[in-house]
């Protein structure tokens, strides 16, 4: 079992086991940072550096390269472990141990490399593979907080500022604003997937000082080189230039793509947290669900809470890559390397939790429209009285007398809703003032809320088909493939 990554410490309750890997990321985000694909993509580096160093001519075998092929994923994790007690070395230990696996290889492994050259390159491809789970989850978030935006266009409730009741939206309206962040987002990580190099073949200190010995001063073949061990992994481009290390400012880089997300999702998230207060929307609640130990009554916004808890975190990394990338000497320090074992596979393994819990949230959220309506027609008389005083003077009633019936009437009725906790009396006012003879058949009417919901609709529904329908095409490949999202906890 040890030799393939799965020793007792995976399930050894007396250790400390991280609670992003046990209870909230994907099987796919989580094997992406798991040993076993860190330490398969250094041999197949180390593959990819003999095949393209044997088509430049150099003395290596193809039975050498066909050996390591076969000893990919056979990695004796605990004789790697006793060679790094002993060396103090990670990347040595691992040549160690493969050379053991392959002895017919071994002379030959890691030709002309630096550790940087094994380190780097597997941290670029598990970054690329994270990159493309973290797009294939948004997406299909994406798709499904488009149905959420249609479902509900038509919908009128009470927008606000401040927090306070403003103008009539729709409830797809709100949830296109979510919708367009995360677009934006999506946009980012397109940009950042095309822009992503590989660290490439560049020696100790990025001069590539070894591979023109190795080639005896021939610039074009280290050039090749670099090329060719790009292409062997996947990549269409190296970074120009580098010192020991690529430049730390693509972690900043990545982890700021990843924050947005997490902003994106906080954001929502906390709108759904005041809305389930609002009793107008609700995520999924469990048949078992238990929302309180003490207030058996409670259903609490706890998937969207999660949702802020771990933006928070993901928000919080972006500093440190910053700091990172700003206190590195010269071509490399150490200083970086305990800090990014840990802060690239959070910053992955957090936002694709988040990516989870909110298409579980939003593809099972709960809308209450009579609870909606009931807020919407306590704001709505006062919001109506204009379009009532327009009404009643185009029928030949005085504009300042009635302005001044309305204001006594409103400032009446929000006494009512504030001394007494009674409900909003503004029409009933007002049908009963003969000054509004005018309007009393048609009070109904005037007070209709999708009269005041403006553009709303329209809105919502144009900017689906604007934007959001050739993204999902474009990613139809995805959909198709999309599964249902189970959470763990």
């Amino acid at each position: 079992a040890k030799r393939h990554g799965r020793d007792t410490a995976m399930t050894d309750r007396s250790k400390y086991n991280h609670p992003l890997t046990s209870r909230y990321a994907s099987e796919e985000m989580s094997k992406i940072w798991s040993e076993m694909t860190k330490f398969s993509t250094w041999r197949r580096l180390w593959i990819a550096l003999a095949t393209a160093e044997k088509e430049m001519g150099l003395d290596i075998k193809e039975k050498q390269i066909e050996q390591m092929k076969s000893k990919i994923h056979d990695i004796d994790f605990e004789y790697a472990a006793e060679q790094e007690r002993k060396l103090r070395h990670d990347v040595m230990s691992h040549i160690h141990t493969f050379g053991k696996a392959c002895p017919d290889a071994a002379p030959i492994i890691h030709l002309g490399a630096t550790s940087c050259f094994i380190t780097d390159n597997t941290e670029c491809a598990q970054i690329k593979e994270a990159l493309l789970e973290v797009r294939s989850k948004l997406v299909v978030f994406i798709e499904a907080l488009r149905d959420m935006v249609m479902k509900y266009k038509d919908m009128p409730t009470l927008g606000f500022t401040h927090y306070q009741p403003a103008q009539l939206t729709t409830v797809g309206k709100r949830a296109s604003l979510w919708l367009q962040d995360f677009l934006l987002d999506l946009k980012a990580l397109e940009r950042m997937i095309d822009d992503l190099p590989m660290r490439g073949v560049k020696g100790t200190t990025g001069t590539q000082a070894s591979y023109l010995a190795l080639f005896n001063g021939d610039h074009k073949k280290v050039k090749e080189l670099d090329k060719k061990v790009a292409k062997l992994m996947g990549f269409k481009k190296t970074i120009p230039v580098s010192g020991q290390t690529y430049t730390r400012k693509l972690d900043f880089q990545i982890t700021s793509v990843l924050s947005g997300i997490a902003q994106s999702a906080n954001k929502m998230a906390n709108d759904i947290r005041l809305l389930m207060n609002l009793r107008e929307l609700e995520e999924p609640f469990g048949k078992n669900q238990v929302g309180s130990s003490a207030m058996a009554y409670k259903r609490n916004p706890m998937r969207s809470e999660r949702v802020c808890s771990l933006a928070r975190y993901v928000i919080s990394l972006v500093a440190n890559t910053a700091h990172t990338h700003a206190t590195q000497w010269f071509e490399r320090t150490l200083d970086d390397s305990a800090n990014r074992r840990m802060v690239l596979p959070e910053s992955f393994l957090a936002v694709d939790s988040i990516l989870l819990i909110v298409t579980n949230v939003i593809s099972g959220v709960v809308v209450w429209p009579h609870v909606i309506n009931k807020r919407v027609m306590e704001a709505l008389p006062f919001m109506a009285t204009e379009n009532i005083l327009m009404a009643c003077v185009k029928e030949g009633g005085n504009r300042q007398d009635l302005h001044e019936a309305i204001r006594e009437h409103s400032m009446e009725a929000a006494k009512v809703m504030k001394e007494k906790g009674g409900d909003n009396d503004l029409l009933e006012r007002i049908a009963k003032d003969s000054s509004f003879k005018a309007v009393h058949s048609t009070l109904k009417d005037i007070v209709d809320p999708k009269l005041y919901v403006g553009r709303s609709p329209q809105q919502a529904a144009e900017f689906v088909e604007s934007e959001v329908e050739p993204v999902l095409k474009k990613y139809a490949e995805i959909l198709g493939q999309k599964k249902e999202v189970t959470l763990k906890v």
